[in-house]
């Protein structure tokens, strides 16, 4: 099985510290944030693929270095257009029938990574608190989604798609239009393929991103053990 790590932002929000590190390589208790996420992938991903960008060569080399998993490519975006766009970049590299698709900023247990890459297609949702500022996640009754929201104005507890995904292959084959943000999101990808049939939703356990200066410095004291593979 093939991952592919959107690792090819800017990471603007934690700005002075990305001014030259990539946020992908940002530390987290002395580890980069990229080599938590590789760390936690199931035992069935054997390749993987990271979409770059900004400071690619500085990701390229910790990839080079790093000795999780073997078989890897870099993918250079050459205009940062969105997620969709980072991952549609990929299909000349992909080799299996399955992709687990992740954001390179956050942090997963990876528990739930093993329950999301064993579904034929789904998405890690987690509770969240502020719902208007998160694209929000709406379930069937047999727990498949039924369509997702960009914060919707609600209030309460609810399930926020975190950015981590299985797609089939033919994802691949997806047109997808510009969004508000004149970009091409992954989102739209996830709401065709639910369409054709059961996307699967999966509710995490952990996850920590990594969007702003204080979520980053808050993090190394955080408890990381779920984050870890046993």
């Amino acid at each position: 099985m093939d991952a592919v790590i959107l690792a090819a932002g800017f990471g603007t929000r934690l700005r002075p510290h990305t001014n030259d590190t990539p946020k992908p390589l940002l530390k987290i208790q002395g580890r980069p944030i990229l080599d938590w996420t590789i760390a936690a992938l199931p035992p069935q991903v054997n390749r993987l693929i990271v979409v770059t960008n900004y400071l690619a060569e500085q990701v390229e080399a910790y990839l080079a270095a790093q000795t999780h998993i073997k078989d890897w490519v870099s993918v250079r975006q050459p205009v940062p257009r969105g997620t969709g766009d980072a991952l549609l970049s990929c299909r000349e590299h992909s080799k299996s029938e399955r992709l687990l698709v992740l954001n390179g900023d956050d942090l997963y247990g990876a528990k739930d990574l093993a329950v999301l890459a064993s579904k034929p297609a789904g998405v890690l949702a987690h509770p969240v608190d502020e719902p208007r500022k998160f694209g929000i996640v709406f379930r069937h009754p047999d727990g498949t989604l039924a369509e997702m929201i960009e914060k919707p104005e609600l209030d309460g507890t609810q399930l926020a798609n975190i950015g981590a995904y299985v797609f089939p292959k033919s994802v691949f084959d997806i047109e997808l239009t510009l969004s508000k943000r004149n970009e091409y999101e992954v989102t739209e990808a996830v709401d065709k393929l639910a369409k054709r049939g059961p996307f699967h939703v999966v509710e995490a356990t952990f996850w920590l991103p990594i969007g702003t200066v204080e979520a980053w410095e808050a993090s190394q004291t955080a408890d990381l053990t779920m984050a870890r593979p046993e």
